[in-house]
């Protein structure tokens, strides 16, 4: 058979690769608990600013745990509903010049 064809669930589709960010945390505003349907556990959405671009946060914790003021890294992708920072990939830059 000529062509190059795929079959099946999934072959063929390409999945867009997240975008990565990194930032100062200005600012950080906390909306919750949210339950979407009834045995799911209580959610926190946090909406975080960063060099003048807000960015949304979906947590099981009300607080988000990172001081105002420390350098992040995240994933993540552009939505129609702004941008949303993947699940487990916010973390604070360590510089290794500041330790010691």
């Amino acid at each position: 058979m000529a062509g190059n064809y795929k079959s099946g669930p999934g072959k063929g589709r390409f999945k867009k690769p997240a975008k990565i960010g990194r930032g100062t945390l200005e600012a950080v505003r906390t909306e919750g608990p949210h339950n979407e349907w009834l045995g799911m556990p209580p959610y926190y959405i946090h909406y975080l600013t960063m060099e003048g671009a807000e960015y949304n946060y979906l947590s099981a914790d009300a607080a988000l745990g990172i001081d105002l003021g420390k350098k992040v890294t995240f994933r993540y992708k552009e939505t129609q509903k702004g941008n949303i920072i993947e699940k487990r990939s916010l973390g604070i830059v360590i510089d290794p010049s500041e330790l010691g």
